[in-house]
Order: C-alpha cells, then structure tokens, then sequence
C-alpha cells in the first residue's frame, strides 16, 4: 500500500554512514564496527520533482541513492526481532552531500544540512521486504549505483535497534540505511534519480542557488 510521504512529519532524520563495504572503501573510509549515524534536520526535507539547490560556496555536491525507513509508533529500546512492528514502511531518499565540506571536517553535520539535501518519496511503500531491494541512482538518465540491500552491513531491524538504544524514535521519524558504490557530483541543471525495487523513483533536478 502506499501513503502520501507529505503526511508525515519526522522530527529527525537519522541516516548511516557507510554501510556498504564497497562505499566505504570508494571514500576510504574504515568499514565500522557498529552502525555510524549523524542526523539531517526536517528543514532539509524536500519531495519529488523539487530542486535541490547547489549552495553558494560549495564546490563538489553528490547524489547518494539510499533505502529509508519510515517510522510508524514511538520506541524505545526496541529489540531487533519486534523492529518491524515500528515500521511504517519504506521511501527513496537522497542523502545530497556537500563533499568538499566533508572531506575538510571530522564532523558531517554542515555539509549533509543544507536545505533541500534530503529528497524523499515519492511515497512511502508499506508492502515491501528490506532485506534484499536493488537500490540504484540515475544521473541525466545514466545509471552510476546498483546493489542491492542485501549488502547491507547492518540490516534494517538493526538500524532500528541500535538507533532506539540512542534515542526515542518517534513517528514519522526517517532512518536512512546508507548509500553503495558510484556516488558521484552533480551541477546546476543536472537530473538526479534514486530508484528503489518495489517502491518506485524520486527524480530531482538541481539549481543554482540564487
């Protein structure tokens, strides 16, 4: 079943970092022992169809196509067996990043908040098994990802596991599983597609900041 995705309202969006072995080496980033998070804030929140904006400043902005879960009820140190039970279903999102800015900062916060760095939808699909979906980015139409979520290193009733054992997870809330090999830049009027098995395609385009 699919529910409109601008019904919900998360008040964070906590996503993962480098959950694909073959991500983490593309950036040369140690694979890591338990789930790596940082959080985007909801005003970064853009749908289907709306620009992202190359900020003023940033010299290199890439696409990372990634799985997300939409949360359905408020958990606290769930347990991974009853994980799904907190799931309302799954969306695209495109964790845009400001890669000059991260490859300069210990920290992600600044260059993964911007507004308009996290696409989402087109809806959110309720009838779907995460567990082995091909996840794949389109640039102008030429496809640069394709894996699968069963590559994930830590799966999502892990995530949501791990993540509640940090915070109240509360509905409309988005944990964003990670993105796999082939991120790549983007410039102003360039076309951006994340396509997710069985859910669909959020296509973005990206514009100069004025």
């Amino acid at each position: 079943m699919k529910i409109g995705i601008k019904d919900i309202k998360p008040s964070k969006i906590i996503c993962v970092g480098t959950n694909y072995a073959d991500h983490a080496r593309e950036l040369n980033l140690k694979v890591p022992e338990e789930p790596l998070i940082f959080i985007k804030p909801p005003s970064s929140v853009i749908y289907d169809g709306q620009d992202i904006v190359y900020p003023r400043g940033v010299t290199r902005l890439d696409f990372e196509a990634e799985l997300a879960v939409v949360i359905k009820k408020e958990g606290r140190h769930i347990d991974e067996a009853g994980a799904p039970g907190y799931i309302l279903g799954y969306t695209c999102l495109n964790d845009v990043t400001a890669r000059d800015i991260q490859s300069k900062e210990s920290q992600w916060t600044r260059s993964k908040s911007y507004d308009t760095f996290c696409p989402i939808g087109p809806h959110i699909e309720t009838g779907v098994d995460p567990s082995g979906l091909k996840v794949e980015s389109y640039l102008n139409g030429e496809r640069k990802q394709s894996s699968t979520t069963a590559n994930l290193l830590f799966s999502v009733p892990r995530l949501v596991s791990f993540i509640s054992g940090i915070m109240t997870l509360l509905p409309g809330d988005i944990i964003s599983t990670g993105t796999p090999f082939g991120v790549g830049p983007m410039l102003p009027g360039d076309r951006i597609e994340v396509r997710i098995e069985g859910i669909g395609s959020l296509s973005n385009s990206v514009a100069k900041e004025k």
